[in-house]
């Protein structure tokens, strides 16, 4: 049984995944951090990360960035490997996370979702065969109107998972209404829709001559972030001190 301490467990996504783990034969949640416990957490929560004894196997992280670095430095004075959900991250935050990693596993990824880092790994074999072939490749990506960033990163992470099966070769097109001139071939372009509750819709189109292949992914909620983190876990407890991503989880699994 994997033991897992949750820090921002009173957060959105620090709630989903406690939901997940009460129903998880493989895993269970010891005990949360977070600024706060108002007591309707069935297991302890810590308002000081240093105040929590409790012995685990790995820590899952989504609170803030001026919360992580105390976090990062709990887990290596612990010896606690870290999935790192935490986005935001600055320069001094990413050092802190690549200093760290010499002393702890840490598993950190653009998406957390299981089924873009699958996308992630079909998308190269996909790549490989079409792009050389002539095909040429789109994509659109879909968000709620609240989203202050586009593209999404998870977009990008699509097509730099393209480009570098096919040796960095391809640029990124985010607009193309100020030219006039046909498609160059060695370019991938991506667009972005912000409307309504869309969770996150991502199309991948790779069009040749008389026909398109489509891989589409749809997030209907926020819970398969969550469960991408459990799972990442599970990976992660007892694994040596590096660097390591939702890729190599997914590889673990076609294993």
């Amino acid at each position: 049984m994997i033991r897992v301490i949750m820090h921002g467990c009173n957060g959105r996504m620090g709630q989903v995944i406690s939901s997940l783990l009460a129903e998880d034969e493989e895993a269970r949640l010891v005990a949360g951090v977070d600024i706060a416990d108002d007591g309707h957490n069935p297991y302890p929560v810590f308002t000081d990360i240093w105040d929590c004894d409790v012995e685990a196997d790995c820590l899952i992280d989504f609170s803030t960035a001026s919360a992580m670095e105390t976090m990062l430095d709990y887990c290596v004075e612990k010896k606690l490997p870290c999935v790192l959900c935490t986005t935001g991250l600055g320069e001094k935050e990413t050092g802190k996370v690549e200093k760290a990693a010499e002393s702890i596993a840490i598993l950190r990824s653009a998406n957390m979702s299981m089924g873009i880092n699958l996308l992630l790994k079909l998308l190269k074999d996909a790549a490989g065969v079409l792009a050389p072939a002539g095909f040429d490749m789109e994509i659109v990506e879909k968000h709620h109107n609240q989203k202050l960033d586009a593209p999404s990163g998870t977009a990008l992470a699509l097509a730099d998972s393209i480009n570098g099966e096919l040796g960095g070769v391809y640029g990124y097109v985010y607009d193309r209404s100020g030219r006039r001139e046909k498609r160059p071939q060695k370019e991938i372009g991506i667009s972005a829709v912000r409307g309504g509750s869309i969770v996150g819709e991502h199309d991948v189109i790779f069009a040749g001559l008389d026909e398109v292949i489509t891989f589409s992914h749809k997030a209907y909620s926020r819970g398969i972030f969550g469960k991408g983190a459990v799972q990442a876990a599970k990976y992660l407890a007892g694994k040596p001190a590096g660097k390591y991503d939702m890729g190599d989880v997914i590889e673990a699994l076609c294993h």
